[in-house]
């Protein structure tokens, strides 16, 4: 009993140790030319529109000259404190660490003989299939 306890704990290191690195490959950045005269319009904007400034308990009116127009503009905005999103697992790490684990154990009780290699090979092959299953998962959903 020692020895599978053992055996799935070294299992369960090995799959998150290799889970855990990452390869972020370098992506070089391309600079794409403004064709349409975006970047002129995005200056134009930006001086021709003034922050409006307010408080939770006052609302201050602008008002702007554009093009012998005269506009009033009048905003009220509340301030709400943004809820940073909580970092957790990703699919490919939980979805390896399960299939490393089940993978040692049905390893261990189907090769009988040796049941410590059954293991580290059972959790291996299950935990590749595992991180290969959540790695789709992440793509899918986005966040790889």
């Amino acid at each position: 009993m020692k020895k599978f306890v053992s055996i799935i704990t070294i299992t369960a290191a090995i799959a998150v140790v290799m889970v855990s690195c990452k390869n972020n490959p370098v992506t070089p950045q391309v600079i794409y030319a403004d064709t349409i005269g975006f970047a002129q319009f995005q200056e134009w904007k930006a001086m021709n529109e003034q922050p409006v400034v307010s408080t939770s308990s006052k609302t201050v009116a602008l008002k702007r000259n554009t093009a012998n127009k005269t506009t009033s503009m009048t905003s009220s905005t509340s301030s709400e404190a943004k809820v940073a999103k909580k970092k957790g697992w990703s699919n490919a790490a939980k979805y390896s660490v399960i299939g490393g684990g089940a993978g040692a154990v049905g390893g261990a009780i189907i090769n009988k003989r040796n049941r410590v290699a059954g293991g580290v090979v059972g959790g291996i092959v299950l935990g590749g299939i595992g991180y290969g299953i959540g790695r789709a998962k992440d793509k899918k959903e986005g966040h790889y």
